[in-house]
């Protein structure tokens, strides 16, 4: 899209550093859930959620986040209508990419994330997690569903190093 700063996924990986883990995020309206890639960009973990409060302390503590555990990527959840289409969640994501590539130089690109949070959240149920449990782990755990997807594309095109 014309002035979305976000890289297609090939622009992504010829701009990703030899080093550094990737990172994913699953962006809400009230949290963002993280993930981190480990060394060798073949497996996802959850990492944290970050509680939002506005776009510039969100940013400040993500890039934060990004400096300590020297990630060489972003990998944001796209929310995509189950048609393919985009409706508000995926304006907003954009918005936030737009407003945070200028405070950083680290390459972006969007993953498909529909039925992420689903996912998680059907895998706790059957884990029998309580529901306080669930809303604690499922934003982190939905965006390390979206990292490993975009590291088994990776690995499946032989760029999982």
């Amino acid at each position: 899209m014309a002035n979305d700063p976000a890289l297609s996924l090939e622009d992504f990986i010829a701009a990703l550093p030899a080093g550094g883990r990737l990172i994913g995020l699953d962006l809400g309206t009230k949290t963002i859930g993280l993930a981190l890639s480990d060394l060798g960009r073949g497996i996802a973990s959850p990492l944290e959620t970050i509680r939002r409060k506005k776009f510039t302390a969100d940013a400040e503590k993500l890039l934060e986040i990004c400096e300590k555990h020297e990630i060489g990527g972003m990998v944001l959840g796209m929310p995509f209508n189950m048609d393919g289409s985009e409706g508000p969640r995926a304006q907003a994501t954009r918005a936030f990419v737009r407003n945070l590539s200028p405070k950083t130089d680290l390459p972006i690109t969007y993953w498909d994330e529909r039925l992420s949070t689903a996912a998680v959240t059907r895998t706790l149920l059957e884990a029998d997690s309580s529901r306080a449990r669930r809303a604690e782990v499922v934003d982190k755990m939905a965006a390390a569903y979206i990292l490993q997807g975009f590291l088994d594309r990776l690995g499946f095109m032989g760029l999982d190093t």
